[in-house]
């Protein structure tokens, strides 16, 4: 059995921990480089900058910063302030990953159209969430000459906490975003296919979640089983990057989405309008007709489309005869 507490192991792991560190952080620059396109787009207004893509850039450079800084403590040949340096890479990580749920948590709150109730509900667990994440330095850094700085000790319990509670997150905001894009229809009795966006909307939430959970799993049991100072933390890195990766990616598909074309998520609403058209014969009953209420999507907000307006249109003068047919000069439209 092997004594994952003895130093020859424990050098092993350091040296795996280290080239571990390099390849995600060469994975991670590839994502980066890749999708720089997007921050020029915003910079250029190509894209509209808005509100919520502050917790994407926020999220995106906080990990970049983390993962270099990671390098850093690995690679010098001269001796620095370890503890501070790993401090540092800790809380940025561990930000990324806060700001990964966060992104979601924003696109679930716009696809309620700002509902109060799912407002604050995900407004106190994201307070509970940050408040793990900022509970203080976890992690002991030493200096050890020739190897560069080294985990000495870890603070797995918060740490765990930490990424159970993230899971927990991401499947409640993946509950209340596939409640509203899959079932609405099914609840209000309706046949609509779901749209292009709606479809979007609901893989992309699932696809983060299923990534996210699976790294957290892996990375929570290392942690929990303690096997030793790195052993311990050696799947945090991957975990905050599968996260910020796919979260980033969920963001910039969905703005993309709108750049290219607005698509409306409609449901029906009874006895919401009313057409109008005119005959011949001069007066026409007015028939009630079924009207859809729109979400418009506009970057990470939704806003319901405008009620049909008929004062306009409601030049149709009562006569002494009803008919049944009505004219196509006087079809309704559309007012947004």
């Amino acid at each position: 059995m092997v004594d994952w507490k003895s130093g020859e192991v424990i050098q092993m792991d350091s040296m795996i921990f280290l080239k571990f560190m390099h390849a995600l952080l060469g994975l991670y620059l590839w994502e980066f480089f890749i999708s720089l396109d997007f921050e020029w787009a915003v910079m250029t207004g190509k894209t509209r900058f808005r509100w919520p893509l502050i917790f994407y850039f926020a999220g995106r450079y906080l990990l970049l910063f983390a993962l270099i800084g990671i390098a850093v403590a690995l690679d010098t040949p001269s001796e620095i302030n370890c503890q501070a340096l790993y401090a540092f890479n800790q809380l940025a990580g561990n930000a990324a990953v806060g700001l990964a749920s966060i992104n979601l948590s924003v696109r679930t709150i716009a696809i309620w159209s700002q509902n109060t109730w799912v407002v604050v509900l995900l407004m106190l667990i994201i307070i509970g969430h940050w408040s793990l994440i900022l509970q203080g330095i976890l992690l002991t850094a030493v200096w050890l000459p020739g190897v560069g700085c080294a985990i000495a000790y870890s603070d797995t319990t918060i740490l765990a906490a930490t990424f159970i509670y993230s899971m927990c997150f991401d499947f409640v905001v993946l509950c209340l975003s596939a409640y509203k894009l899959a079932w609405t229809h099914t609840r209000s009795g309706t046949s609509i296919a779901p749209s292009r966006l709606v479809r979007m909307l609901f893989s992309d939430g699932l696809i983060y979640f299923l990534i996210a959970f699976v790294s957290n799993v892996i990375a929570t049991t290392m942690m929990v089983l303690n096997l030793n100072a790195i052993m311990s933390v050696i799947f945090n890195v991957p975990a905050a990057i599968a996260s910020t990766i796919v979260a980033s990616r969920v963001v910039r598909r969905l703005t993309n989405f709108q750049r290219s074309g607005v698509e409306m998520i409609s449901r029906p609403l009874e006895n919401c309008g009313t057409a109008f058209k005119n005959t011949d014969a001069g007066l026409s009953n007015p028939v009630s007709t079924p009207r859809t209420t729109g979400v418009h999507v506009e970057m990470d907000t939704f806003t319901r489309a405008a009620n049909f307006d008929l004062e306009g249109y409601r030049s149709v003068h009562r006569t002494a005869s009803s008919a049944a047919s009505y004219s196509e000069d006087h079809k309704p439209v559309q007012v947004v």
